[in-house]
């Protein structure tokens, strides 16, 4: 695949810019919002900026020469072999664009939805390019945290998957296939349980918004930056996955048991949420902390550069 044709300019549509862009590709990016073109355009090159300061690109200027912007969607994806589409989270927004790619897109051409939740048998059913659809969802910013989703809808071609995940892997991401149709896929899953249980713990007085963030970053979210749930388990006594689920297995029983009845998110327990992180974080402040958090991506992301160099993945 060369040319990558982008729908949609918000933070994860620049994101991907880079992500492409980084990796020699063509890019094109368009939003039909010309605010959201005009700020992709004036945000890609400081993103560049600090992901060259922190060794992950080595030519900013190589990168942004490579990206280019469209006023019109089917210029945006002439003659591109990928499309990536990152417009707003709803199924009629999509379905409106979709449609519209459907009448401009080649006939090898392949598209890949950004989408954190919808399958896209719900968008493409009635499109000639059916076969060639996907959800290609990423971890937000893509540009520094590497998963990709891969989920194909029933009429998806195989192929079509491979071909995605060979493009991810090149392009330095790391791609998962989703073997069937789940609503938020794997990753959104695995964070709602633990966002779930986090929820109630706080409801129910057992500790503060605060000691529960201090618990995954300072605790099993360190373990989980180079490895996942399954190997650390493994790691965690001494005969290996089943010694540690015989040892374990009935307190993690006893905790299943416990939360039976599903978690409301009401607004009650929004609002006491929402009280607590205002008092550590003025809601002016978000987008400043957000670069900041981008930024510790950026150095957790060159430190496992170095570190997978001297001692392996």
């Amino acid at each position: 695949m060369q040319k990558i044709a982008l729908i949609g300019g918000g933070l994860v549509g620049q994101a991907w810019a880079v992500v492409f862009a980084r990796a020699g590709h063509p890019v094109t990016l368009y939003d039909a919002s010309p605010l959201i073109m005009e700020q992709a355009e004036a945000n890609i090159a400081p993103r560049l900026n600090d992901l060259t300061r922190f060794r992950l690109i080595d030519n900013p200027d190589a990168v942004l020469g490579r990206i280019s912007y469209a006023i019109k969607p089917g210029d945006a994806v002439a003659g591109a072999d990928y499309v990536q589409e990152s417009v707003p989270e709803r199924l009629d927004v999509k379905r409106e664009v979709y449609a519209e790619l459907d009448r401009f897109i080649g006939d090898d051409t392949i598209i890949g939805s950004s989408t954190s939740g919808i399958p896209a048998s719900e968008f493409t059913e009635n499109l000639a390019c059916r076969a060639r659809c996907l959800v290609a969802h990423p971890i937000n910013p893509p540009s520094v945290t590497p998963l990709v989703e891969l989920c194909p809808a029933p009429w998806t071609d195989a192929k079509v998957v491979e071909r995605v995940a060979e493009l991810m892997t090149s392009a330095g991401q790391s791609p998962i296939r989703v073997k069937k149709e789940v609503p938020g896929f794997v990753a959104n899953r695995l964070q709602g349980a633990l966002l779930a249980m986090a929820l109630r713990l706080v409801e129910d007085g057992v500790c503060s918004v605060e000691d529960v963030d201090i618990a995954i970053k300072d605790g099993i979210g360190r373990r989980w930056s180079f490895i996942g749930p399954f190997e650390t388990i493994d790691l965690n006594a001494p005969g290996g996955i089943k010694d540690y689920m015989a040892r374990y297995g009935p307190l993690y029983e006893e905790i299943e048991r416990s939360a039976e009845d599903p978690l409301e998110w009401s607004d009650a327990l929004a609002s006491r949420v929402e009280a607590e992180r205002r008092k550590r974080l003025p809601a002016d402040g978000i987008p400043e902390r957000s670069e900041w958090r981008d930024r510790r991506l950026m150095a957790l992301a060159a430190h496992k550069r170095v570190a997978d160099e001297k001692i392996g993945k």
